[in-house]
């Protein structure tokens, strides 16, 4: 009887052996369901009719905005795979900067597809395996249906910033604000030889007041500072500009300490050495051929005194004070002088030359604009006005959208139609591709290939047209090879749509494919989450 029991008991699974296997299932499909979720909360952003999301942060400050990535960053996600949904759109946004919002809805798109595939049964190994051929054989289709463009060719490069900046709260303005990112990158780069754009040569600076419409593209440079010092000079032309790292104020010592005086013949003496230490540093500054001056700005002490503020207006010296440390580096690639460390190597060789510095009034407040450098650097800025908060900082989204996309065609010179064609054209290619292959791959195929037409569909849907029968016309059209022909918002019906100017850089969708792509595979191939708590 012993025995039995002792056998039994050898048979029976121990605690740590158990393994529930409905878990990975649970745990995959909880994972779609809040990723879906994520989806499912910016579809209605998505296009030129999308509507735009109102969101107050714990401080009380209001954002309104249609940008995926700026909703999704500033929407409290907790579940850590809607979060990588989070990180998908600022992926984009690095990669491509436009496409924000379609690269999240193509992520839930596949997600719902791959759902949908586990129930009847599918591995989630031969989904990934399948998603993975699917993305790059989209990327070689999209290659074939794109238009080389030539960036000397400014009307291609307005017609695809236009159409970035055709979603925005600020639309209207986008015939100023696309002109102005069109300049502003071609200012920068060399077209014949330069692969990428830095962006941080083009320096936007926001200032409230006026309109979007009073914006400038300035050839030159914009500090938000207002000159100093009282009687000293606010314009001047044929200026010798000298950037300085030193403070012209007295020194202090490295450590705490206590000076006693004890009459009034010793404060003078002290009152009168420190006035002949700043008098010397101003004289040597002069000296220089120096009659603008712009100094860093100083932590642990004043960069400049009141007394050497006072010394500089009377030898007609401009004084812009507490250049940021981050700025220092454009200010000096702009201006071509370079950053003086130390009063003795304040030479004339470290001087910039430019044709005109002036302070100028905007809004309520100052600012100092220096034009007609004679070096000047590969580096622009733009004065972006707007009537409040709200709507200037979504023109400063808008315009680094736009900025973004003429960067994806120097990086990648071809341009593919807009209007939710190039993911028809996709779903009816791949779907006939799916027919030349077998088992399993096929039918992962067809079923992605079909998931590609949320894009569309959502486009029809938010344009107040009727989703379906929008999208079986647009099918058909691309069937009988119409691959230009898209959903033209305005008119609300089908159309070529490069003759409506509506064009977006071919590496915006397949940037979007293959990181919605990625993003899908990661999750499909978790099957636990484990909390980690420390003790």
């Amino acid at each position: 009887m012993n025995n039995k029991i002792a056998a039994q008991a050898a048979k029976r699974p121990s605690k740590s052996e158990f393994k529930d296997k409905e878990k990975p299932a649970q745990i995959r499909g909880s994972n779609i369901v809040a990723a879906k979720a994520v989806a499912d909360a910016i579809k209605s952003s998505l296009g030129p009719r999308g509507m735009d999301k109102m969101i107050q942060d714990s401080k009380g400050e209001v954002t309104i905005t249609n940008d995926g990535a700026t909703i999704l960053k500033q929407m409290k996600v907790l579940h850590p795979a809607a979060k990588m949904l989070v990180e998908l759109s600022q992926a984009q946004d690095a990669e491509a900067g436009d496409g924000t919002t379609s690269v999240v809805i193509l992520a839930g798109a596949m997600l719902e597809t791959s759902q949908q595939l586990l129930t009847k049964g599918f591995h989630p190994a031969n989904i990934s395996d399948s998603l993975l051929h699917f993305a790059s054989k989209a990327v070689e289709v999209l290659e074939s249906m794109a238009i080389s463009v030539n960036l000397s060719d400014n009307a291609s490069l307005l017609k695809s910033a236009n159409t970035s900046l055709s979603s925005k709260v600020v639309h209207e303005h986008s015939g100023m604000l696309a002109p102005m990112a069109v300049d502003a990158v071609l200012k920068i780069v060399d077209p014949a030889q330069e692969k990428n754009v830095d962006l941080k040569d083009i320096r936007i600076i926001k200032k409230l007041g006026e309109t979007v419409e009073d914006s400038q593209l300035i050839d030159g440079i914009v500090f938000t500072q207002k000159t100093q010092g009282y009687g000293g000079p606010n314009k001047m032309e044929k200026a010798k500009i000298g950037l300085i790292q030193f403070c012209i104020s007295p020194p202090k010592t490295d450590m705490d300490n206590t000076v006693l005086i004890r009459d009034y013949s010793a404060m003078d003496r002290v009152l009168r050495e420190e006035r002949q230490y700043i008098l010397n540093i101003t004289k040597k500054i002069k000296a220089a051929g120096c009659n603008v001056l712009l100094i860093q700005k100083s932590i642990l002490r004043d960069a400049v005194s009141d007394l050497a503020l006072h010394l500089l207006a009377k030898q007609k010296i401009m004084v812009v004070k507490d250049i940021e440390r981050e700025d220092i580096e454009f200010v000096y690639k702009t201006l071509g002088c370079r950053p003086i460390a130390s009063l003795d190597h304040f030479t004339p060789e470290a001087l910039g030359t430019a044709e005109l510095a002036e302070e100028m009034q905007a809004g309520s407040s100052k600012l100092v604009k220096i034009t007609g450098v004679q070096n000047p650097g590969k580096t622009v800025s733009i004065l972006l006005r707007g009537s409040n908060k709200q709507v200037l900082e979504e023109a400063d989204r808008s315009l680094h959208d736009a900025l973004c996309v003429i960067r994806c065609l120097v990086k990648k010179r071809y341009l593919i139609p807009g209007g939710g064609a190039p993911e028809s054209e996709l779903s009816v290619k791949l779907t006939k591709f799916a027919h030349s292959l077998k088992g399993m791959d096929a039918y992962c195929f067809r079923a992605f290939a079909e998931s590609l037409e949320v894009i569309p569909g959502i486009l029809a849907e938010n344009a107040g047209l009727n989703p379906i029968s929008t999208v079986t016309e647009l099918r058909n059209r691309h069937a009988q090879g119409e691959t230009h022909a898209g959903i033209n918002v305005r008119k609300g019906s089908i159309s070529n749509i490069i003759d409506e100017n509506v064009l977006q850089p071919l590496l915006v969708s397949t940037s979007a494919i293959t990181l919605a792509a990625e993003c899908v595979r990661s999750i499909l191939k978790i099957d636990d989450i484990v909390n980690v708590t420390r003790l």
